[in-house]
């Protein structure tokens, strides 16, 4: 069984699908592994380390992407990448299929099968797989920071010859896994932090790392799909939301977004009057701005200054710390792996599988996930 793991080129991207602790455990258990020179650059590995680790340099993608019988990447392919892929090979990677159709419809057409690392299934057995939620906490924690960086305020109390600094007051909008990793590092950082959410059942997970906890509650089946996943609810309901935030978010000197629904543009939940309303000086970090954002001014890519407040849109955060995210992505995509060819020889694809039934987005010349086909056959705007 040949792997292929070629250096991501989305710019940027600094993250590496296998690390040399993964590679090793592949060639252990009988797979060949070739690595394009350079593709761990950006996480700090060299092409040596792959080596020792029992892997073979290629010089170019496509001496990898040819020869692979499964490729690993972090991002989705471009066109050049998936027709030099040889037909019926499998990929797997965070593909975003839901918010570029057209690569799914070039790998249904080229016969890949393709794996969505964000579509596996939140159950037990699948939490090794589970990229979406390790990335999650990689962005939660770097989030802080990013707030952090950009605001004129201390976060922890300061007791000084010169007065006692009070810590700053921290809004995160979401608790999910990214919402309470930002939690978690605002507190260690000494902010005092209070926490909203739709779901009751967050409260508690909120409240057990020191964050205060506010909440429009929903009925579970409204506010969580089948999956785990947020679902989208009507307009009212983010109405509601809006002037519940809009009491704690003209007090806070940092606000921390994350609310998204797979495959849909992300809740507005702080308007432009909310913003003005807000001190000067105050940050607002808005991790749904590759959805279109929590925030109605945020602008992908750019950290800008509206009526005084600070608005980061940075993109792809988990690549701004390369490392523990290609260490931790490689072992969620190894635990896949090792699922679809158990035996390191032999690929398994049990279609009955709930993990394998709710990652595989395309095979043998068709678009198989039922919600990534709809989207694609309905087209139009994500």
């Amino acid at each position: 069984m040949q792997i292929g793991i070629p250096k991501e080129i989305l710019t940027n991207e600094r993250r590496v699908a296998a690390v040399p602790e993964t590679v090793s455990k592949m060639v252990k258990s009988g797979m060949l592994v070739a690595v394009e020179a350079g593709a761990g650059s950006g996480a700090f590995i060299v092409d040596r380390e792959f080596e020792t680790a029992g892997a073979t340099i290629a010089k170019s993608a496509q001496a990898v992407l040819s020869t692979a019988d499964i490729v690993l990447k972090v991002n989705r392919p471009t066109v050049g990448e998936i027709d030099s892929l040889k037909e019926g090979a499998i990929l797997i990677g965070l593909l975003q299929p839901l918010a570029n159709r057209d690569v799914v419809k070039r790998l249904a057409n080229r016969k890949i099968t393709a794996f969505s690392m964000e579509l596996v299934p939140r159950i037990t057995r699948a939490q090794r797989m589970d990229a979406l939620s390790t990335m999650s906490t990689v962005a939660g924690y770097k989030a802080v920071l990013l707030a952090a960086n950009a605001s004129g305020r201390f976060f922890p109390m300061l007791s000084t010859a010169a007065g006692t600094i009070p810590p700053a007051k921290v809004l995160v909008i979401g608790v999910g896994v990214a919402g309470l990793q930002a939690i978690a590092t605002a507190k260690r950082l000494g902010a005092v932090v209070t926490a909203f959410d739709t779901r009751p059942a967050a409260g508690e997970q909120a409240k057990s790392i020191g964050a205060e906890f506010v909440s429009l509650e929903v009925p579970h089946e409204q506010a969580e799909d089948a999956g785990g996943y947020a679902k989208e609810l009507p307009p009212e309901f983010y109405q509601k939301e809006q002037e519940l935030i809009r009491k704690h978010s003209k007090d806070a000197d940092v606000i921390i977004t994350t609310a998204l629904i797979p495959g849909k543009r992300s809740p507005v939940l702080i308007t432009e009057e909310m913003v003005e309303e807000m001190k000067p000086g105050s940050v607002i970090m808005d991790l749904a701005v590759e959805q279109g954002g929590n925030c109605v001014l945020s602008e992908a890519g750019k950290e800008i200054v509206k009526h005084g407040v600070v608005l980061i849109g940075a993109l792809n955060i988990p690549s701004t710390l390369p490392v523990h995210a290609s260490q931790l992505y490689a072992k969620n995509i190894l635990a896949l792996l090792n699922l679809l060819c158990p035996d390191g020889k032999t690929i398994k694809l049990d279609l009955a599988d709930e993990i394998i039934k709710g990652s595989m987005i395309t095979h043998q010349g068709e678009i198989v996930h039922p919600v990534v086909r709809e989207a694609v056959e309905k087209g139009g705007p994500v």
